[in-house]
């Protein structure tokens, strides 16, 4: 417990910059998995902040459609979307209660297949309890894991509320005795964790999967999705939702925070 306690002691109040969709998708309980290349530096509250850039609309149904087929494979259809993704803002927080890698995620068989399927990067953040800002913050984000400003910090923290998750995960931990047992690695040799071959996947998941993936991958690390292009200021465009994009416009003033190029769907 000492040793992970070390890990986190460079963190007061961590903060993760995130696109849209992935941002809200995560703060709403739909998004159970962080994706990343590299393990979780902490453990214990995250603040997310969405990004700058304004998501497409067929970034938006790609993933919107992902989470409904993942979500069929456990019976559960009804799923809240969020009405809009706003961008430039302090959208809310998770805990991220562990980090395991994507081969151990896969074979998880103690968690629901909904949330095995999340798994496609490198290493899996293991996120609950979310919570989201009944009025999300503007403000500037940064590169990987950073310190949320102290003054943000004390009047988020004021206006979080509890999200009612479509079906939240309690991540089971290979000791119940240390709160801070998952880590990478430490599912290898669980009975429940097996190396099954993948079951055979209905076509329509298949193709919600595949384009979750190619959603994912405009992020490249060769261009930087923040700057907006001339002409064509991202920043002040209204967050576009399926459901809301013939809303009148409203004005956000241009925010080119940073964020991590490698996502799950």
């Amino acid at each position: 417990m000492a040793s992970r306690s070390r890990e986190s002691s460079n963190y007061r109040n961590p903060c993760l910059t995130m696109h849209q969709p992935w941002a809200s998708l995560l703060v709403y309980g739909i998004k159970r998995i962080e994706g990343r290349s590299w393990p979780a530096p902490i453990r214990g509250r995250l603040w997310i902040h969405a990004a700058g850039k304004v998501p497409e609309p067929e970034t938006i149904k790609a993933m919107e459609d992902f989470y409904r087929q993942i979500y069929a494979m456990n019976g559960v259809t009804d799923i809240e979307f969020p009405e809009y993704y706003p961008v430039s803002r302090l959208l809310g927080c998770v805990d991220v209660v562990g980090c395991v890698t994507c081969e151990e995620l896969v074979n998880w068989e103690a968690i629901p297949a909904s949330v095995r399927v999340e798994g496609q990067t490198a290493f899996c953040w293991l996120c609950e309890q979310p919570q989201r800002l009944i009025v999300p913050f503007e403000m500037r984000g940064f590169q990987g894991v950073y310190n949320l400003e102290k003054k943000i910090y004390e009047a988020a923290v004021r206006g979080l509320s509890s999200v009612k998750a479509p079906q939240p995960v309690t991540f089971p931990l290979p000791d119940p005795r240390d709160r801070f047992s998952l880590k990478p690695g430490s599912l290898a040799s669980l009975p429940s964790c097996t190396n099954a071959l993948e079951e055979e996947k209905p076509p329509s998941l298949v193709a919600a999967i595949a384009a979750a993936r190619a959603a994912a991958t405009q992020f490249s690390k060769n261009k930087s999705p923040e700057t907006p292009k001339a002409g064509n200021i991202e920043g002040n465009k209204k967050p576009i939702s399926m459901r809301t994009r013939n809303k009148s416009e409203e004005r956000v003033p241009v925010q080119r925070p940073g964020g991590d190029t490698s996502y799950t769907p």
